[in-house]
């Protein structure tokens, strides 16, 4: 039998099976009878929403590779959601080349369930000749789960046999949770040898003791090369409205993403304010049928433009879409000093 029990709110978890795998000093696998032994769950893969989310994983390629065989590994649907997560320019080609050890960050959706946040469906794995489930977890995932994770997920009863040929469910760590009352996109980062808690906090503009308190670190001394810990990811502020399909749509700095059945690119970056930017993306609609109008009533400007006059700049927003309808709002934002944004209509 395989089976694990949470113990405390720290994360102590209880294995029990009738196999251990080990790793030998010569590098070669043995496994070993045992009946128990404790792990610490990823502090990333602990979730208390109900909700959905979009999650981020940093995947180090372990040997040069191309996009194309990243989104067939991970299972993303689209090559521009790829492309989105890591600021491409939409024209890179699917055969462009990824080097050794280069991060790739994968999207996915992220589903939070008693507690633990994990990858929704994706990506389903194909056991090949002389795979273990170490072997996968450390070397095809790059140690973004551990051969337990793989176990429990797919309901192997004993880690130590598994058949060429076999569909393993990967659970990508991930979350839903805000951090400190704010909406975040958790970023599951590979720690890179000789990294510091200071440095992941300015590399990504995140408060160093929100990453010590949400991974439970007490310091520098706890962080592993190669092992993730939970980044939770400032996302742009925006006009998207509650009741829209897309309300829970969260993009973080220098990603980008499509929404509404595609016809919409929403970008965001430090250098607008972390405010969403979109526009209408040029690409044919996800639903078969043809992009809905852009237009913000009643003026000429379409999502993503602006007009001036004086010292005020009217600016046409995306709000979300609701079936076939996109919905738009206008803005005015005052350019003389001491003026704020002001809010008009939604249309």
């Amino acid at each position: 039998m395989f089976a694990c029990n949470v113990l405390n709110s720290l994360g102590i978890v209880v294995c029990t099976a009738s196999l251990l795998h080990k790793i030998s000093n010569d590098g070669g696998e043995t496994w070993g009878h045992s009946t128990q032994w404790t792990l610490r769950l990823r502090s990333h893969e602990r979730c208390n929403s109900t909700a959905s989310c979009h999650g981020l994983v940093g995947y180090k390629a372990p040997n040069e590779t191309t996009l194309a065989a990243v989104q067939s590994l991970f299972g993303v649907p689209h090559l521009r959601s790829i492309l989105g997560a890591n600021d491409l320019l939409e024209s890179t080609p699917a055969n462009a080349t990824v080097r050794q050890g280069q991060i790739i960050r994968i999207p996915f959706d992220c589903s939070c369930s008693n507690g633990t946040g994990t990858s929704r469906k994706i990506p389903v794995y194909t056991v090949r000749s002389n795979d273990t489930l170490s072997g996968i977890a450390t070397n095809v995932f790059s140690s973004l789960v551990t051969f337990q994770d793989i176990a429990a997920a797919s309901n192997i009863t004993n880690p130590n046999i598994i058949n060429v040929g076999q569909h393993l469910k990967i659970p990508l760590p991930c979350s839903c949770d805000p951090v400190d009352g704010e909406k975040v996109v958790h970023y599951a980062h590979l720690v890179a040898s000789g990294s510091s808690v200071e440095e992941i906090s300015r590399q990504f503009n995140v408060s160093a003791d929100a990453l010590l308190r949400l991974n439970k670190l007490a310091s520098d001394s706890d962080l592993e090369a190669d092992v993730a810990i939970d980044v939770p990811l400032k996302a742009c502020s925006s006009m998207i409205s509650n009741d829209s399909l897309d309300s829970s749509l969260l993009v973080s700095n220098g990603t980008y993403v499509f929404t509404a059945n595609n016809c919409v690119k929403c970008s965001c970056s430090f250098a607008n304010n972390m405010t969403l930017q979109c526009q209408p993306s040029q690409i044919s609609p996800s639903n078969g049928s043809v992009c809905p109008s852009m237009l913000c009533q009643g003026t000429d400007l379409y999502i993503g433009n602006s007009t001036i006059s004086s010292c005020n700049r009217t600016t046409c927003n995306y709000a979300g879409y609701k079936g076939q309808a996109i919905l738009t709002s206008l803005a005015n934002e005052s350019t003389c000093p001491g003026c704020e944004l002001r809010f008009i209509s939604m249309l």
